[in-house]
């Protein structure tokens, strides 16, 4: 099912009016005009939902260069979380990626101004897609709403949860309609409109696809939204999470064949990338190499040494899976390119790797269950918590029966399981407990400027200056 740029094509030419490719993939709010000639059939909607995971996928940057605007998506997040957190650094002190780990990150930068871009790109998609749903078949219409309305909640929670306040846009803007543009919304208002779009689409969708919208990705998702709002609402992710656990999902045996036998039992939602066609693959594989360097960097997402630790002590059979010994250096071993290791260059085509990017698995929804039956309190014995927790366990190798569960318990094993999958930063976000690991993790690596502030990302400036001095910026 990689076949997200072929109907693509079609989609590219009629979408929007625009000067060159370039402002499409990174459409400014000036360029964003729908065309009405285009959406005219069931088929064109479904080439515009398509579209809309084309905006998650993004560019690699193995074929255009960040001196040119565009769009990377996902492939840049890792910087914007991993690297925020304790868990990952950049190999160099040079360049705009190297300012997220030591908290330096300021309005101008490239990759943070590019994500941000990525998630209106994917939800302007979807106000266009939503705008012209009438021309689809009736007897699809509550589908691709559903679908849609998934994918626009998925971009709102990855901004607030980085940026804060946020502007809030659920319909087609108008060229220079500034005032809805540029109003930065309150976290709370956007998470009621991200909590209304998931449950629309968990009512409408079915577990057909794990590449595209689901009941079970929705409902998960949703899980997810309501444990991380300022008031989680843990009685309901309960019941999310349970409902997702009884729909046919399970953990693969090995947790090897989780990342490279690709959307099996155990994936719930992934975005999809085709190994060596340019235009439907992904470069951030070979960022995550450094000793035998294949991508264009001297190496992104080196593993700290304290998560080193907590992976060999604590993470049983994920260990090996998640870090490996290249020539001395630790480095990242989830997402190898096309699950190639550096004894032969990573298989001689790392940047454009094939390598699915997993958003949601069925291990972070057992886990999720663990989290929302211990409602917020120290800890839990909780006989449900405990047998999600300890199947996770289990297929780590770690069998010791475990009879009771602490906050501190469920965030390690949430640290050693998703490693390198851009959930540590919003975990510890999430737990209230992101200011006091980050402190004492700057303050033992030597990042002097870090303080509460870098708990946000700064506003990108080219939006506070389109708007003309009506979008805020963060403290």
């Amino acid at each position: 099912m990689k076949f997200i740029k072929y109907l693509m094509l079609a989609f590219t030419g009629g979408v929007f009016y625009s000067c060159d490719v370039e402002e499409f993939l990174n459409p400014l709010p000036e360029t964003a005009v729908t065309a009405d000639t285009y959406f005219q059939s069931d088929a064109d909607v479904v080439a515009g939902i398509i579209g809309i995971y084309d905006a998650i996928q993004g560019v690699n940057e193995a074929t255009d260069s960040d001196d040119t605007d565009v769009n990377r998506g996902i492939q840049y997040e890792y910087l914007l979380t991993e690297h925020r957190s304790d868990n990952t650094r950049s190999a160099t002190l040079e360049g705009s990626r190297a300012d997220f780990h030591r908290y330096l990150t300021d309005p101008v930068n490239t990759q943070s101004e590019d994500y941000w871009a990525s998630m209106y790109d994917i939800i302007f998609r979807a106000n266009n897609v939503l705008t012209y749903m009438d021309v689809a078949n009736p007897a699809n219409v509550a589908r691709y709403t559903g679908e849609a309305k998934f994918l626009r909640a998925y971009a709102y929670f990855n901004l607030v949860r980085l940026y804060g306040d946020v502007p809030l846009i659920t319909e087609v803007a108008i060229p220079n309609d500034r005032e809805t543009l540029y109003t930065r919304v309150d976290v709370a208002t956007v998470y009621a409109q991200i909590v209304q779009d998931l449950d629309e689409a968990a009512t409408v969708l079915d577990n057909t696809y794990k590449s595209r919208a689901s009941k079970a990705a929705a409902q998960g998702l949703l899980a997810k939204v309501l444990l991380s709002q300022p008031n989680p609402d843990y009685q309901r992710a309960q019941v999310l999470c349970e409902d997702v656990m009884s729909q046919g999902f399970s953990l693969m045996p090995n947790f090897y064949d989780v990342f490279y036998s690709e959307l099996n039992d155990e994936i719930i939602f992934a975005i999809q990338y085709q190994s060596g066609n340019p235009l439907e693959s992904q470069g951030f594989s070979a960022e995550f190499t450094s000793a035998v360097r294949q991508g264009f960097q001297d190496g992104l997402n080196i593993p700290n040494d304290n998560l080193i630790a907590d992976l060999n002590t604590h993470g049983g059979d994920r260990a090996a899976v998640s870090i490996t010994n290249v020539q001395g250096s630790i480095e990242v071993a989830k997402f190898l390119p096309d699950g190639n290791d550096w004894t032969n260059e990573y298989g001689g085509n790392a940047r454009n790797a094939g390598n699915d990017w997993i958003i949601l698995r069925y291990s972070d929804i057992l886990l999720m269950h663990v989290e929302a039956i211990m409602g917020g309190t120290a800890s839990t014995g909780n006989p449900a918590a405990l047998a999600s927790f300890q199947a996770v366990r289990n297929r780590a190798g770690l069998t010791t029966p475990v009879t009771s569960i602490s906050q501190e318990d469920l965030l390690l094993e949430r640290r050693v399981e998703f490693a390198f999958e851009n959930q540590r930063w919003f975990d510890l976000q999430r737990f209230g407990v992101a200011d006091a690991v980050l402190s004492a993790h700057a303050t033992d690596m030597g990042y002097a400027d870090y303080n509460a502030r870098a708990l946000l990302l700064p506003i990108p400036a080219r939006e506070i200056n389109l708007s003309g001095g009506l979008m805020t910026q963060n403290p």
